[in-house]
């Protein structure tokens, strides 16, 4: 079989890369890819928000439960046995299921009747992606020298934000233009007349179809991976003088890293980002929505696909910046980080805070230096991770660093962000007899209204988010500080050197 461990005499440590240069690239194609699917599925909920929140009536801290706690514990909680899997079974393996039980989850949630069956759906979704990016991780960290790690790990991370811009680009139109009556439209066209009669289809919203149309390829890259990527020797790429073994388990992994701060400080850091990466993520939508009137379909189109192209390019600027900065300053992958995020902060408000007529172009412009400086860090938090481990206990590493950004960053991250909201939108309402939030969510009811009273309801409905979005955002000072931090004590705690 195509994943079939390589043989035993190339298991001892040589400090060069394993494969050929060409079968690297198709490694590392493949494997972002699939992290590219693993966002695109994971995004999607954002990019249609609007219509769900519109859909079930939801505040704005119920989308962020939606969006973060449940599926981000599930997620930490599952990732750890996968990852112990990982250290001692076949990794190919074991990512190709979770491709597919999260991409037959992620259709799931097109079928969702109810918010509790949408949630879960995507805790079944969350179960998935668990077992994809330690695995992944602790494969590239096999296949490339530690020399070449940092560039090849940000690429890997560039899964994060092209599958968030793919989702835009197909998620935001399919769920606008491809509701249940164009559906039944194609069936019939193509002569499938049970398929176009087995359900009533004028019932079936856009954002139910983009959930099974883009959740259930993933399948087939399952099978992909599962029949050409081949199962590297564990530290074959490390150096001869690094210690290994064939295996770890968790408490071994985390005695290891007792004696590792820049562990710890680099996973509140990378906790810290991710709250506020996620926070902003789950809301931008909505946000442009409610201040400038954008559709989803818009939004995604003009500004969400874009901002998702950028973060892609940070990513790789970043893992590139590093790799060249590293020869001369040692901590380039805690200082890239720290720099970026502290850049961040001045564009992204100046950007939201630009009047309408300025959206697609100084805003988008603006913007898109805030999002570019902001993921130059998801290369480094990978990179650093398992770095200061052997090579027995990576994707340990990488787990145990995934369900602390879980933990601390993506389950709080919409929550707060949606919580915020609310508060700040009571705020803004506060004085204006007759009007509460309930009321002003509904658009209906709005519609209703007197235009003064109206106008106010809007006011706050989007105010309170462009609030809570800036205050989630002042996160990143924390953030960046923990990024360096981390750098004092990055040149002891290193296992496999940049050679």
């Amino acid at each position: 079989m195509a994943t079939a461990p390589a043989p035993a005499a190339h298991t001892s440590e040589t400090g060069q890369s394993f494969g050929t240069p060409g079968y690297r690239l198709y490694i590392l194609v493949v494997l972002t890819l699939v992290y590219t699917v693993n966002f695109i599925d994971r995004n999607l909920l954002n990019v249609i928000g609007p219509q769900i929140i519109a859909d079930f009536k939801l505040s704005d801290t119920e989308f962020g439960f939606l969006n973060g706690p449940p599926f981000a514990v599930f997620y930490a909680l599952m990732g750890i046995p996968l990852a112990m899997a990982a250290d001692r079974y076949n990794r190919v393996i074991i990512v190709a299921l979770c491709v597919s039980v999260w991409s037959i989850m992620a259709a799931t949630c097109g079928f969702a009747s109810s918010f509790l069956f949408l949630l879960i759906a995507r805790i079944g979704v969350a179960v998935g992606e668990a077992g994809g990016t330690p695995p992944s991780n602790s494969i590239i960290g096999d296949y490339f020298k530690p020399r070449s790690r940092a560039a090849a790990l940000a690429i890997f991370a560039m899964g994060v934000t092209i599958g968030g811009a793919l989702s835009n680009y197909f998620g935001g139109p399919i769920a606008q233009h491809l509701n249940g009556p164009a559906v039944q439209k194609i069936f019939q066209d193509l002569g499938w007349d049970w398929a176009a009669n087995m359900l009533d289809w004028s019932k079936v919203a856009g954002w139910r179809v983009a959930f099974v149309v883009i959740g259930a390829p993933g399948v087939i890259l399952a099978l992909i991976l599962l029949l050409t990527v081949r199962e590297p020797p564990r530290g074959y790429s490390d150096p001869a003088s690094t210690a290994r073994g064939q295996k770890a388990n968790m408490i071994e992994t985390l005695k290891e890293l007792a004696t590792k701060p820049t562990f710890w400080t680099v996973s509140i850091a990378a906790a810290l980002t991710a709250l506020v990466g996620y926070g902003l993520t789950a809301f931008q939508a909505p946000m442009i929505v409610r201040l400038h009137g954008l559709t989803s379909a818009q939004f995604a189109w003009e500004l969400g696909g874009p901002l998702s192209i950028v973060a892609a390019l940070g990513t790789f600027a970043g893992g590139f910046i590093v790799e060249r900065w590293t020869p001369k300053l040692h901590q380039a992958v805690a200082i890239v980080p720290a720099i970026g995020l502290l850049l961040a902060i001045p564009l992204d408000i100046f950007a939201w805070y630009q009047p309408t007529e300025n959206l697609l172009t100084t805003t988008r412009l603006i913007w898109f230096g805030g999002v570019f400086f902001h993921y130059m860090y998801l290369g480094s938090q990978y990179t650093i991770s398992q770095g200061v481990v052997s090579a027995k206990s990576r994707a340990s590493a990488v787990a145990i660093l995934l369900l602390i950004i879980a933990l601390l960053g993506n389950a709080p991250g919409p929550l707060i962000t949606g919580w915020l909201s609310d508060m700040f939108m009571s705020m803004e309402l506060r004085g204006a007899t007759g009007l509460t939030s309930e009321l002003c969510r509904n658009a209906a009811e709005v519609a209703k209204l007197a235009p003064d009273q109206a106008a106010t309801c809007n006011h706050a409905y989007a105010e309170g988010l462009r609030s809570s979005m800036v205050a989630t955002l002042l996160i990143f000072i924390p953030a960046a500080l923990f990024f360096f931090l981390s750098s004092l004590t990055l040149k002891k705690d290193l296992v496999a050197k940049p050679i």
